[in-house]
């Protein structure tokens, strides 16, 4: 390894787990073979493939040297934020790359060229800075994608992703490549086993996917109206007594819809989707991680990824400690796909239920079916998982939902 501090492997050490010691080894041992890991939402994957692109750059070197690509410029700023917690003390210089607001924009003929050696963002910009050549791939040793089956899906990245990956396999003579998910479907399995031919491989069977610590509720609410009274007379009253609640949609009407109805009536809360310029969607999702709100409503913009992990330092060194945590999701609308309503988004649900019970902390997920669809679609899940969610008996009693919140270790 070229790292010249011991202080990001003492990092490592303080959250090791049975995951990250299993891939470390395949992503830091020569001969550096591609890796196709599948994990558990929470298990620890950016830090592994941090530590991988980290000890792979030669700090003398002032040129690219590792790239990660992320499928939103959220998870890319949080990935880059863990980077630089745990590159502090080797020298190595990093970037994001992700596209600019209006205040920030520079056109691409004016910028200079990319000298740090870690680039993490998002396929368009990378591949827009590799095509102006404002990016060079030469010299990289470590291609990473976080969140890799939406980067490789048909319906995701493929196309971006498949042209940078070839184009930095072509420019830098091979490189190491390393495709992390909490998700594979088989058609993205059968695609990573094309281009991956001769790496190392890790699946978790879907059974295994759903996190043991995580309580999962079905609510049966008798129209649109009801689930907006559970929110407010069930949620903000518990909610507030064991951490932060975010409330997933369908849409951006839905968010604007039932941001409105909540703030209207008193309630605090914010809300995040893809129509809000990219400073606000910043703004608002720093005061939720910094806990100045504590309930967020979201379309799926937030569903991959969204980690709210806070550093310290010790001696040198980093560890996490989780200040504040995400203890309660809510599926006010249960993911579909969206060439076909009556079908779930299984992998899509996985990720929604990902962003409570993580490191360890307890959690507990509602999911609320109002018309004959929904419960078609939750039964889907359930068999999908092979994992009955129990039912709430009655959506108007506080004391069901005390007890669930109790069984769920939260109160």
């Amino acid at each position: 390894m070229s790292l010249s501090k011991g202080c990001m492997l003492r990092w490592v050490l303080v959250s090791l787990a049975k995951y990250r010691a299993i891939t470390l080894p395949m992503i830091l041992t020569p001969p550096f073979k591609d890796l196709v890991a599948q994990a558990h939402n929470g298990s620890g994957k950016t830090t592994c493939f941090a530590l991988g692109m980290l000890s792979r750059v030669d700090p003398k070197r002032k040129i690219p040297q590792a790239i990660c690509i992320c499928p939103t410029r959220e998870l890319a700023q949080q990935s880059h934020a863990v980077l630089l917690k745990m590159g502090k003390y080797t020298g190595i210089t990093s970037m994001c790359a992700i596209p600019s607001d209006s205040a920030n924009y520079i056109p691409i003929n004016k910028r200079p060229p990319v000298s740090e050696q870690v680039v993490i963002g998002t396929p368009g910009t990378i591949k827009k800075w590799t095509s102006a050549k404002k990016l060079s791939t030469r010299d990289v040793k470590i291609l990473v994608f976080d969140e890799a089956d939406h980067m490789l899906a048909e319906d995701g990245f493929r196309d971006d992703s498949e042209r940078i990956m070839k184009e930095i396999q072509r420019s830098s003579g091979g490189c190491q490549v390393l495709l992390f998910s909490a998700t594979f479907d088989e058609a993205v399995k059968a695609f990573v086993s094309r281009v991956i031919k001769d790496g190392n491989q890790i699946f978790v069977k879907k059974e295994e996917l759903t996190l043991e610590k995580v309580k999962q509720y079905k609510v049966q609410c008798p129209d649109e109206l009801s689930k907006v009274e559970v929110i407010k007379d069930k949620i903000f009253e518990f909610g507030q007594k064991v951490g932060q609640t975010i409330i997933f949609v369908r849409t951006r009407n839905s968010a604007r819809m039932l941001h409105q109805s909540l703030t209207e009536e008193g309630y605090e809360c914010t809300s995040v989707q893809g129509a809000l310029k990219q400073e606000d969607r910043d703004q608002i999702i720093k005061e939720f991680k910094d806990g100045l709100t504590k309930v967020l409503i979201t379309t799926d913009l937030l569903a991959r990824g969204f980690d709210q992990r806070q550093f310290f330092e010790f001696n040198n060194s980093y560890a996490f400690l989780v200040l504040l945590t995400v203890n309660l999701v809510i599926n006010y609308d249960l993911p579909i796909k969206h060439d076909n309503p009556s079908e779930p988004d299984c992998e899509l649900y996985l990720h929604r239920v990902g962003r409570t019970g993580r490191f360890g902390s307890k959690g507990a997920v509602f999911n609320f079916l109002c018309t004959a669809r929904d419960r078609s679609v939750m039964e889907k899940i359930e068999r999908h998982f092979r994992h009955h969610n129990p039912e709430i008996p009655n959506w108007r009693s506080e004391e069901d939902f005390e007890s669930a919140l109790k069984d769920a270790g939260l109160l």
